[in-house]
């Protein structure tokens, strides 16, 4: 059955949409299994609690049967999932507490799959960034978050620090700070470079505001560490810096991708080299990621562009400014796709963005053939427009 709905545009106009597009079909595994080329992380969201008499804004409480089914979900189509991430609104709604726990949850069932691959993020948000914070005080930090995820048997994503990035003074107490982890940690970690336009807090991270002088900070740290260093996850949301940093790591260490607005063409690569994936925006997209990948996998570049080229637009309007809300988007397709019964966010973040912002999320979604229903997306955007009185 062919869907209208009536959506607002900018300008405070009103416009008909027809769906246009059929669902992209999840891909079914050659020999039962997933077998990729490239190692492939999505940055995946919380479900939280709707009935949860609480305050929102204030209060966390997570919906852990849906919260664990989504990365079944995932695991199914062959991807990673990086845990307790900024998707999951870390840092944003998502403390340090219910951090452990949504970790101790999903490793309980990683631990069933043999093919569960994951990573958890483990950082110093419990330790407030303020000027009587000392660079032993964000190690210290660092060391309990990193011995309760290897405490679960987890693998770790280093994340960025806020603390770090108030306590430094210069590059060396970076060199101090990872140097020190580094030399700890029982298996090779994931590095992570957040930006400040995912998070202002962020600005001036490796110990310079010039991203290409900070990243001779971070290479050197990488590169003098490179059995520690499975890969560096860089979310600058420049391709051309990713590039120039992914031919300067040590043979050994991984490029992630985190560019949610240039993936397609990084992960694809060039004469030397490419970037593996740990993206925000695979969540949104899992089975078009899902399904391009097999393509590379078999060597069908230009299957793999034609699957992922549609959902760069849905991407970079996700992710437009203010990037650092990014995770509206995100848990609003969850909801349009069905994987939660409701549109509501750990701190109220469901309201982060416009109505006019989600109705072209919804014709964008639609054009990347990422509705896996299009008559219940079509229903529950209606919904949503009723409550801004369309």
């Amino acid at each position: 059955m062919t869907a209208t709905l009536r959506l607002p545009l900018s300008g405070g106009t009103l416009k008909d949409y027809t769906v246009a597009n059929t669902p992209l079909a999840a891909p079914e595994p050659p020999a039962g299994r997933h077998a990729f080329n490239r190692v492939a992380f999505a940055a995946a969201h919380v479900v939280v609690d709707p009935l949860a008499d609480n305050d929102p804004w204030l209060d966390r409480s997570i919906d852990w049967e849906r919260t664990v089914a989504f990365r079944e979900y995932l695991w199914d189509l062959g991807l990673g999932v990086a845990e307790a991430m900024d998707t999951a609104q870390r840092g944003m709604g998502l403390d340090w507490t219910g951090a452990k726990e949504l970790i101790a949850n999903v490793q309980s069932a990683a631990r069933k799959r043999p093919d569960a691959l994951i990573a958890y993020g483990a950082g110093t948000d419990h330790l407030s960034p303020g000027r009587d914070i000392s660079i032993d005080d964000v190690i210290r930090a660092y060391e309990e978050q990193v011995a309760y995820v290897e405490g679960q048997g987890g693998r770790i994503i280093l994340m960025a620090s806020r603390a770090l990035a108030a306590a430094a003074k210069s590059p060396e107490d970076y060199v101090q700070v990872y140097d020190r982890i580094l030399r700890q940690v029982r298996r090779p970690v994931i590095i992570h470079w957040l930006g400040d336009m995912f998070d202002p807090a962020l600005a001036g991270y490796w110990g310079s505001q010039n991203d290409m002088q900070a990243m001779e900070t971070a290479v050197a740290i990488i590169n003098d560490h490179a059995s520690k260093v499975d890969g560096v996850k860089i979310s600058l949301l420049s391709a051309e810096k990713e590039i120039v940093m992914r031919r300067r790591l040590d043979p050994a260490v991984k490029m992630y991708t985190g560019d949610d607005f240039n993936y397609a063409e990084l992960i694809a690569g060039d004469e030397q080299g490419y970037s593996h994936a740990l993206l925000g925006i695979f969540d949104a997209i899992a089975p078009a990621a899902s399904a391009a990948l097999h393509k590379l996998a078999a060597n069908d570049l230009t299957g793999f562009h034609n699957i992922l080229a549609p959902t760069v637009p849905l991407s970079r309007h996700i992710f437009k400014a203010p990037t650092r809300f990014y995770k509206t988007g995100v848990v609003f397709l969850a909801y349009l796709n069905g994987f939660q019964n409701h549109f509501q966010m750990l701190g109220g973040q469901q309201s982060a963005r416009s109505i006019t912002h989600l109705a072209e999320l919804f014709r964008l979604a639609d054009q990347a053939r990422v509705l896996s229903d299009p008559d219940l997306a079509t229903q529950r955007m209606k919904a949503i427009l009723a409550t801004a009185g369309i």
